[in-house]
């Protein structure tokens, strides 16, 4: 039996996580964690028999104590007190955003498992996060689709012959337009997402390719492979979903149909890999499978997200910050879809990088992005 912690459990990876759980009879859910979703959060917790809950707003904390006769625990370090007072085999960290690396550095300071949705830890902190995996001699388990699908091509294989990684983006709903056309997208045009079903802050980034130059910082620290040795297609039909190529030629591949309860319950699971209710490939019927360069001149994110991590030190965490602001003031109406690259250049232009040596000095670069972001976004960002 392996009991689980659930760090934004309210989301979209959060509650097919809470469905993994409901059917695995090896799984025992044991804490929840979400922002303000009392009614919701205290449900699941009854339904899984969950002991603790943690919500972040203490109006929500006060609502759930009412009503729910294990622990509630309130404020901004609900998630990260609720880690030390579970104790589960295996923490979920799916809060969104850089407010999720110092639940991810709790989970393994705890002595937990990290399955990891929160691409933010890695992208802010990834020397501290890789530094605290080796210490705890805990699992590292991504979650994200693409590094899920890596991290099973590369079981078994010794490092010396793993030639280059494959990340693949499906395009998002934009590909092939030019930069005038998407100056007028709206925000429900960005929203709806050709193959995945996914929260709005990562759908937005995966509409620019911000979401795979983070993924691509995340696959440096994870594999420490270098940028150079970390390639990244379009491939429109989302199912290959990460590819090694080997020194001998071959070239291997994770492949299946695009469904983010498959790398969950592999994370969630490991090493059992418990069966998934996730539709099958049907290999009788003709598909087709393509692959194209991503056009780095229009999706100016992901050229801005590689240079950030050949960068290094605190780089990644400023334009992390940056995107995340001027994602929010685009889904607010007060910037347009191709301000959301121009105001990262322009935070990045303006902030010089500094060697990364602790999680306060991620949060004070974090918080200096923020500033100078919705400074040049103006009041409504």
């Amino acid at each position: 039996m392996r009991t689980v912690a659930i760090l934004g459990a309210t989301g979209s990876v959060g509650g097919q996580a809470l469905e993994i759980v409901s059917r695995s009879p090896d799984l025992t859910l044991v804490g929840l964690a979400a922002r303000s979703s009392a009614d919701e959060v205290v449900d699941a917790a009854r339904r899984l028999g969950a002991t603790h809950i943690a919500l972040t707003d203490a109006d929500a904390a006060a609502r759930a104590a009412s009503s729910f006769q294990g622990a509630v625990l309130a404020g901004p370090a609900a998630a990260v007190d609720l880690i030390g007072e579970v104790g589960a085999d295996v923490v979920l960290n799916a809060i969104v955003g850089s407010a999720g690396l110092e639940a991810t550095m709790a989970a393994l300071a705890a002595g937990s498992d990290l399955a990891l949705a929160n691409k933010e830890s890695l992208v802010a902190g990834g020397e501290l996060v890789t530094d605290a995996v080796r210490r705890s001699g805990r699992l590292l388990l991504p979650v994200d689709s693409e590094h899920s699908a890596l991290q099973q091509c590369l079981d078994g294989i010794a490092a010396e012959a793993v030639e280059s990684l494959v990340l693949t983006a499906s395009g998002g709903p934009f590909r092939g337009w030019d930069t005038e056309r998407l100056a007028g997208v709206t925000a429900e045009q960005a929203l709806a997402h050709p193959t995945w079903s996914m929260g709005a802050k990562i759908t937005v980034d995966s509409a620019t390719l911000m979401n795979k130059g983070l993924e691509l910082i995340e696959a440096h620290h994870l594999f420490g492979m270098p940028y150079e040795r970390v390639e990244i297609v379009v491939h429109p039909q989302s199912i290959v979903h990460g590819m090694a190529r080997l020194r001998d030629g071959a070239l291997i591949a994770h492949v299946g149909l695009p469904d983010m309860r498959v790398p969950i319950s592999y994370a969630l699971t490991y090493p059992a890999r418990e069966a998934t209710d996730a539709p099958r490939l049907d290999l009788t019927q003709p598909f087709t499978l393509a692959f194209e360069p991503p056009d780095l001149t229009v999706f100016r994110c992901l050229a801005l997200a590689r240079s950030a991590g050949e960068t290094g030190g605190t780089a990644p965490c400023t334009l992390n910050a940056a995107n995340e602001v001027a994602v929010a003031a685009f889904l607010a109406g007060a910037c347009s879809f191709t301000e959301i690259a121009d105001t990262v250049e322009a935070v990045l232009d303006a902030v010089e990088a500094e060697p990364l040596e602790s999680v306060e000095q991620v949060l004070a670069a974090d918080a200096k992005a923020r500033e100078l972001a919705r400074g040049r976004l103006g009041a409504a960002a």
